[in-house]
């Protein structure tokens, strides 16, 4: 294997764990933006009004964006496995 070979796998793991995250990120995002907004308008001050619904969200998350995950997983390690058969 040569050092372009490693490159080019760890740039595709990269681009992999980032379409892995991005999802379940964005909705913790968008939770815990929408709880900061309601905080702000209302001027409830709690601390741990945030971490209960984020949870919650990133939960549901995780379970519909898992078949996707991987699914990008398998296409993935069928990648490898192509590149280690078939050098």
């Amino acid at each position: 294997m040569t050092g372009p070979e490693v490159l080019d796998f760890a740039r595709e793991a990269i681009w992999l764990m980032l379409a892995m995250a991005a999802p379940i990120m964005l909705v913790g995002l968008a939770v815990g933006v929408t709880i900061a907004l309601f905080q702000a308008l209302t001027q409830v001050q709690e601390m741990t009004l945030v971490f209960v619904p984020k949870i919650i969200a990133i939960f549901i998350a995780l379970l519909l964006f898992l078949p996707l995950m991987g699914g990008l997983m398998a296409g993935f390690m069928a990648m490898i496995f192509d590149r280690i058969a078939n050098p």
